[in-house]
């Protein structure tokens, strides 16, 4: 055990759903796209989407990146374009759909899907490409204008956005991202993410038909005399997850003021220490994301193990998300690329730190100070 988890998930609390609950016990739905279900999907877009959309739950994120690469993908193309630098469930869910992972580099400041490499991809693969598959890195907004292009050429688009639930563009735009998207933009609600439900998901598109083409499909592809007319699973969520997950929106305002607070602690404590002078980085960001975890780069020539090994020897807990990345692992490894020498110098060096919702500026201090001492414990 840790003194300081890296996670800590702190979900809604039953006093705050059992109303929900006693609805459905009421009613008597349980499943299948229940009143609770389509209450939580409505208010998903009047409050986050201003309105504008449509979105359909799953049972976790990595089904609906199946069910929304299925849904979008070119019949002739065989290849799913994307970053090497992003969770296992990306590759693994285009795999489902019978395609083959290309994976890309990144960049290195913003560390999202380098859009020179795409552009060159996208000529050299032209047809071939069956969807693109970017990944909102750790929440954080992308320049859609790329996207918005592709989707124009007729190359299908699915943002893997599993941890951007609550991100804001920007000041300027003020609107949640994916906002008027019109290919499919996936979010999860696993324990773990900033929107924690246990486990769900939620896929978004301004696209009305597309989001009924993946609702249908994640109900065994379904006509309306139960027919099975196109291929599909069962990705439905319960009446009883969707209780929680419309508790959770009821008080997730709290829960991104609060994380929000937090990481301008670690930001402070960063900058008051000077680590950002001395060969440490961060992920460079725009507009405002509700961080799951706080990711760092070490400097050189420390590595990412040596860092979660110091921070280990303190009580500390850390991860090193994605590190292997994709092309890195034993399922991936014989996948085509282009070079990812930026990709793999993360891979080598990024810490992801500790952030739960009671994590205060004490805790982020004594976390900081570790990281100030990495090198000194050897000159001693």
């Amino acid at each position: 055990m840790f003194d300081i988890p890296f996670l800590r998930p702190n979900l809604v609390k039953k006093d705050q759903f059992i109303s929900n609950f006693k609805k459905i016990e009421e009613s008597r739905v349980y499943t299948n796209y229940g009143p609770l279900n389509n209450l939580f999907e409505e208010r998903v877009i009047t409050q986050m989407f201003d309105g504008t959309g449509s979105a359909v739950t799953v049972q976790n994120a990595t089904l609906g990146l199946m069910l929304s690469i299925s849904q979008s993908k070119r019949p002739t193309g065989k290849y799913a374009v994307m970053p090497s630098f992003t969770f296992a469930a990306t590759p693994l869910a285009a795999e489902w759909c019978g395609l083959i992972p290309y994976f890309l580099d990144i960049e290195p400041e913003n560390w999202q899907m380098d859009r020179e490499q795409l552009e060159q991809t996208v000529k050299l693969l032209g047809d071939e490409i069956a969807v693109v598959v970017p990944y909102a890195t750790f929440g954080s907004p992308m320049d859609r204008s790329v996207y918005n292009k592709l989707q124009q050429q007729g190359i299908p688009v699915v943002i893997d956005a599993a941890a951007s639930f609550g991100t804001i563009t920007s000041e300027e735009e003020a609107m949640h991202f994916g906002k008027g998207f019109e290919g499919a933009v996936v979010f999860s609600f696993h324990a773990t993410k900033s929107f924690g439900i246990g486990e769900g998901g939620l896929v978004y598109s301004v696209d009305q038909d597309l989001i009924k083409r993946i609702r249908q499909a994640g109900n065994f592809g379904f006509s309306s005399n139960r027919e099975s007319v196109i291929q599909g699973l069962n990705s439905k969520i319960s009446e009883y997850t969707a209780a929680i997950a419309l508790a959770t929106l009821d008080h997730f305002k709290a829960v991104q003021e609060n994380r929000k607070t937090i990481y301008q602690y670690y930001l402070q404590e960063l900058r008051h220490t000077g680590l950002l002078e001395q060969g440490w980085s961060i992920q460079k960001l725009q507009g405002s994301v509700v961080h799951q975890f706080i990711s760092i780069l070490s400097p050189d020539p420390h590595s990412n193990q040596e860092v979660v090994e110091l921070l280990a020897s303190n009580s500390i807990e850390a991860r090193t998300y994605f590190s292997p990345a994709c092309h890195q692992q034993k399922q991936f490894q014989s996948y085509p690329h282009s070079t990812l020498d930026v990709t793999e110098y993360i891979a080598k060096h990024i810490v992801s730190l500790p952030l739960w919702e009671e994590l205060d500026q004490k805790i982020i201090q004594r976390i900081v100070k570790v990281l100030e001492s990495l090198g000194r414990e050897k000159t001693r």
